[in-house]
């Protein structure tokens, strides 16, 4: 540690640490503009000029090292005055358009300009105009003339979203910030830039000339989407979200989120909402009210039990739906008399563990790691914020390594790599596992075979501290996903690794404790989406586009009896559902997620519910009443979650990532193998319905990937379509090279309008020039 004098202050920093470091140690502010805590140090706003003694002119703080000794004064006239001049530089040629600006209220440039600023402009001569930009429908730079180039946007993309999107062009005060001959920003984590921005050069489209900051109530709450948990404060004005921004919280999501964390609230506002319970009689939809609506279906329930048994009773719910939702799903088919509850409608095989499946880390550790192998996973657009950590970690010189079937650009520097079809992970996985027992001296766990990647990644995973294996939403959906953990944890087991699954959605570990899962030998999700059910609860799902295989969904529906969705959408894909019951989204319900990691987060609903809507969690308690079912009385979300969960402090106890003995690793099948991920904004029904989203380069048709030797033996051309097969489901798409793919490996995006037609996500299919 260091001692300085800070404003006659005694400050202790380590070693290396920066006057600015300092400062915020001791609770002092030293304006600023390009200094960023998560960014590198640019110092080129040079506003947080301080007076250092001995020092023959001021000292920028965030670019001065601290010595043993220094005396540091913030608020002398020296530094003042300082500080004054470079405000006056800086408002030479900002334009003084406050009162328009999307940014007033809360800008740093204006709020210092108070403190720091003169009353007039010394500055007689014309200011510079930037011309503006259109580079997506997320970020608007058409003001980009307010822009004081403190580089933080730059930085922001070239050190956190691992894409050097933004760069300055041209010297002096013809400088500029600008992407690439003029492309659009489409990195994932794209929004945080409007938060860096300190000025009003960047701001939201989406957010532009709604409302001004001070006419916004602030409320917390939780990201709905992916398995981070992303803390958000929600604005709203009117009793309609406008705005969501970060919450920081240093464990979870530091001060990022990622862009459908920030955006999706377009679809809570947009005109697809259904307020109105309806009923579909004659094909015709009709609205009712909630009395006739849940009657309607307690009647249908009690008629098909009484005709059927409760056995042919089945609910599906969405693992983006809260802990108390699901429970009161599972508590209503079991009291039914049925075991037939599932969320993992992705899935290929339905094993259970003794625990719940989680990360088997903390999501802080993931900055941290020496090694890490991430097995089945579309990083970047499954996991935003992830592999953001993962990049913190690789920056920092960890060797972070993958197995799947295409070498992804992960924005990040990837050691070794073991690309490879679907169908033969679990080998390669045995093949790494035979290295690694060849280096301790134990038996393998499973036949190997001689493979350089493999040998390469085991060699990393024997050395180096901390290291995880981490397992994808693909491998959690893979048939063989057993298998694929059994040998992660005996890899884990021998290298002192950490072993855990990134998760798929907002509450997969809470969908996990509560038990919305078959225990008694009911039906699984991949059942109920492959035959026809006598009546059947959809909570927040729409089956043909979140289930692993979309064609056998839509056949499966067609021939069900009754289908009731539970949505907060109209034009939810359920085409054949008997009844529309209108259930509130995130922002409209109290509720919990349990994140990757096992925490349990809480939140409140954050305006009121949309025309005559109501949360789920009691549309599903009014349910289980009018079905005469016991234990369906709770006053309120916390008494339902403190049902649900039990004492809160027992979560991490509940985890597990056990698995079976190893089996044999199975010999791959042989022929073209599908591999399909799920586009970012095509993975839930909000991001579905938020237009800026929509108009992103990510929300794009999809299109076929092929590998080049399979490119090249069918004639391909830029341009052609292929035709794509599965047993007899087949689509024409729209076709491209990709050399990143295992040679036998097809990539066929699922989740979207264009590939319902197609079968499972996994298995062989044919590809056809069309």
């Amino acid at each position: 540690m260091v001692e300085i004098e800070l404003d006659g202050k005694k400050v202790s920093v380590p070693v290396g640490s920066m006057v600015m470091h300092a400062a915020d140690a001791a609770g002092t502010y030293i304006p600023h503009f390009c200094y960023h805590k998560k960014l590198s140090i640019a110092a080129n706003c040079r506003m947080c000029l301080v007076d250092v003694e001995k020092a023959p002119k001021p000292m920028p703080a965030c670019a001065t090292p601290v010595t043993q000794g220094m005396v540091v004064r913030t608020k002398s006239d020296r530094a003042v005055k300082a500080q004054a001049s470079v405000m006056e530089f800086l408002l030479i040629n900002h334009p003084l358009d406050c009162p328009i600006c999307d940014q007033g209220g809360e800008c740093q440039l204006q709020d210092l300009a108070v403190g720091y600023g003169g009353s007039s402009s010394r500055y007689q001569e014309e200011k510079r105009v930037v011309f503006h930009k259109d580079v997506g429908p997320l970020i608007s730079m058409e003001e980009m003339s307010r822009c004081i180039h403190c580089t933080r946007c730059v930085r922001f993309g070239q050190e956190v979203a691992g894409v050097m999107e933004l760069g300055m062009i041209h010297r002096g005060e013809h400088s500029e910030i600008t992407t690439v001959v003029g492309d659009t920003i489409d990195s994932e984590l794209s929004g945080n830039m409007i938060d860096i921005c300190p000025v009003g050069a960047l701001t939201s489209k989406p957010f532009r000339y709604q409302a001004r900051t001070w006419e916004l109530s602030r409320r917390k709450t939780v990201s709905p989407h992916d398995s981070t948990g992303a803390n958000l404060v929600v604005q709203v004005k009117n009793n309609q979200v406008l705005r969501i921004v970060p919450l920081e919280n240093e464990d979870v999501n530091e001060c990022w989120i990622a862009d459908r964390d920030r955006f999706s609230y377009e679809a809570v506002n947009s005109a697809a909402r259904l307020t109105e319970p309806m009923i579909k009689q004659g094909g015709e939809w009709i609205t009712v009210d909630w009395n006739t609506a849940l009657g309607y279906v307690a009647d249908g329930l009690k008629r098909v039990k009484g005709e059927f048994g409760a056995a042919g009773i089945g609910a599906l719910g969405s693992e983006h739906s809260t802990v108390e939702e699901l429970h009161l799903l599972a508590k209503l088919v079991r009291g039914i008399g049925s075991d037939n509850v599932d969320t993992r409608l992705r899935h290929a095989e339905f094993t259970t563990g003794e625990g719940a499946r989680w990360l088997g880390t903390s999501i802080a550790t993931l900055s941290t790691l020496d090694r890490a192998l991430v097995v089945g996973s579309f990083l970047r657009k499954d996991h935003p914020l992830f592999a953001q950590r993962l990049r913190q970690a690789a920056r920092r010189g960890a060797q972070v390594m993958s197995l799947n079937a295409a070498r992804e650009d992960w924005a990040m520097n990837v050691g070794a790599s073991l690309v490879a079809a679907p169908d033969a992970w679990a080998q390669s996985l045995a093949d790494i596992a035979g290295y690694i027992a060849t280096a301790v001296g134990v038996a393998a766990p499973a036949p190997a075979m001689v493979n350089a990647s493999a040998e390469a990644i085991a060699q990393s995973l024997l050395s180096g501290e901390r290291k995880a294996i981490l397992l994808g939403n693909a491998a959690a959906q893979h048939p063989q996903a057993s298998q694929l953990l059994a040998l992660a944890n005996w890899i884990g087991g021998q290298v002192e690794a950490k072993v855990g699954y990134l998760g798929e959605s907002a509450n997969t570990v809470g969908a996990q404790l509560v038990g919305a899962q078959p225990r008694n030998g009911g039906l699984n999700a991949g059942q109920m989406l492959s035959q026809p059910m006598k009546a059947l609860l959809l909570l927040n799902v729409e089956p043909a586009l979140d289930a692993a295989n979309a064609a056998a969904a839509t056949a499966a529906l067609q021939g069900s009896g009754l289908v009731v969705a539970l949505t907060s959408f109209r034009d939810a894909a359920v085409d054949n559902a008997d009844v529309l019951l209108p259930i509130t989204p995130f922002t409209e319900t109290a509720g919990a997620y349990v994140n990757a990691e096992g925490r349990v987060q809480s939140f409140h609903g954050v305006v009121k519910a949309m025309g005559n809507s109501r949360p789920a969690w009691k549309v599903l308690r009014v349910l289980g009443n009018l079905m005469g079912l016991d234990g369906f009385s709770q006053e309120s979300a916390e008494e339902v979650r403190a049902e649900a969960l039990g004492d809160v402090s027992t979560v991490p106890a509940r985890l597990s990532n056990a698995s079976v003995a190893v089996q044999a690793a199975l010999v791959p099948q042989g022929g073209v193998q599908r591999i399909a991920d799920v586009p970012i904004y095509s993975a839930d029904s909000l991001v579905r319905r938020a237009g800026a989203l929509q108009r992103t380069a990510d929300a794009a048709a999809p299109v076929v990937g092929v590998p080049s030797n399979l490119w090249a033996q069918l004639g391909l051309a830029s341009g052609d379509k292929v035709k794509v097969s599965q047993g007899a489901n087949s689509a024409v798409l729209p076709a491209r090279e990709d050399s990143s793919l295992a040679a036998n490996a097809v990539r066929v995006p699922a989740g979207h309008a264009d590939t319902l037609g197609l079968g499972a996500m996994f298995g062989a299919l044919v590809l056809e020039k069309a």
